[in-house]
């Protein structure tokens, strides 16, 4: 099965906590403070990789965590930073936040790499608070949580050329004779239930990328048949072949087919209309395709499309429709769009840690990630520590926000589930 969306949850490592340490040496009576910082946490890089086909790898194991950073040390030594997770996709793999489905990055190259999941700071130990006035600080810095989030991995083939065209008409045969794909080939209707990929070799230094878009059928883009599990393959294609069978053998109208494939493609994305096509009339070595080939090339070679009569049992004329294919890719943008929503920059960006002053039901409440750091990091029985965490919120305009819901000297307050007594 060719598995080619996947969703899966990220989390990066948290940062290490500082040290709260103090120099003990026998020469050093009056030591001051000596413990180091966290280490960061480990961060989740995506990383571009054509080796990788499919996303069959996420489909099995969809949690993934990076390291964390280590604590801080005495000695002002610094906590060893979380390794990093390289998680490696498939060349044309699309990433979408799942919550809001808005595109954050598109993975095209070999080697493209993409942070996914910044991992947390590691916290300051105490000796990074030593003041003038504060000698012998008793608290250090909790370290911050890695970024979580949950993605969408969805797969989008590239290649330069598709071939599409009802099933069994002779795609996957034109395929594995033009490159050196090895397709499963028979005689009966949705033989390819993957799009296969071939190079297909023109002159030195000069090849292109084809794939057999499995066959398509009426209503494919509401979803009938294989639907929108490979509609979405022909995006990025530059260039369509649409393979007709030219024999009429299985009683088909080759023109009706052609303009019912292409009304599932521009149903599907009205922005197919503008992708060039040619023409493989295909099954040219049965009886009845050369009265059927007059008729198509009436049709359609006035309207601008080119007709290369083939077979490709015989490989009759497959020279011709290479050396075509080539000569039409020359002429395009080497470019292609997603057709997808536009990248979303404010997903690329790492949030900032929110702090929430609210009232509610008569309470007063501060919460969020930063607060419950600042919470976790101080020293309650330390009168340095309690300052620091008093000057923190008054510098963050917790306190003037307070002020502002009409919070009262001898009011309580709630920060992260603990409550305080507010007082100026």
């Amino acid at each position: 099965m060719f598995v080619d969306v996947a969703k899966i949850t990220l989390k990066a490592g948290k940062g290490g906590d500082g040290a709260v340490a103090f120099r003990r040496e026998k020469y050093e009576p009056a030591g001051g403070p000596f413990g180091g910082d966290g280490g960061d946490g480990g961060s989740i890089i995506l990383q571009g990789d054509e080796g990788i086909r499919t996303l069959m790898d996420f489909k099995y194991k969809r949690k993934y965590k990076a390291e964390d950073g280590e604590n801080g040390r005495t000695k002002k030594q610094f906590g060893k930073k979380g390794k990093d997770l390289i998680l490696k996709v498939p060349v044309g793999t699309l990433v979408k936040d799942a919550e809001t489905n808005k595109v954050i990055v598109d993975i095209r190259e070999h080697g493209q790499t993409f942070v996914i999941a910044r991992g947390g700071k590691g916290g300051r130990g105490n000796a990074k608070f030593a003041t003038p006035t504060r000698q012998a600080p008793r608290f250090s810095e909790a370290g911050s949580k890695g970024e979580e989030r949950t993605v969408i991995l969805e797969l989008k083939l590239l290649a330069d050329v598709g071939l599409v065209g009802f099933p069994n008409v002779g795609k996957s045969t034109i395929l594995s004779v033009l490159s050196d794909a090895k397709p499963k080939i028979a005689n009966y209707h949705f033989t390819t239930l993957k799009p296969n990929l071939g190079v297909v070799r023109v002159d030195e230094e000069k090849s292109f990328v084809i794939a057999d878009i499995p066959g398509l059928i009426e209503g494919a883009h509401e979803g009938a048949g294989l639907g929108h599990d490979f509609l979405k393959h022909i995006e990025r294609t530059r260039v369509l072949v649409h393979v007709l069978d030219a024999s009429g053998f299985e009683g088909r109208n080759p023109i009706d087919d052609f303009y019912k494939i292409n009304e599932e493609l521009f149903k599907y994305d009205a922005k197919l209309e503008e992708k060039p096509q040619i023409i493989a009339a295909n099954k040219m070595d049965l009886p009845g395709a050369e009265d059927w080939l007059m008729d198509i090339k009436e049709e359609f070679e006035p309207k601008g499309y080119k007709v290369f009569p083939i077979s490709a049992a015989t490989k009759e004329g497959l020279n011709k429709l290479k050396f075509g294919i080539w000569e039409l890719l020359e002429s395009v943008d080497s470019t292609y769009e997603t057709f997808d929503e536009k990248i979303d920059i404010t997903l690329e960006k790492p949030e900032e840690e929110s702090i929430i002053v609210k009232k509610e039901d008569g309470k007063y409440i501060v919460e969020g990630a930063f607060i419950e750091r600042l919470l976790y990091s101080t020293n309650f029985d330390d009168h340095d520590s309690l300052r620091y965490f008093q000057n923190t919120l008054r510098k963050k305009g917790v306190i003037d926000r307070l002020k502002e819901l009409g919070i009262e000297d001898n009011d309580s307050v709630f920060i992260c589930g603990y409550e305080f007594e507010f007082f100026e």
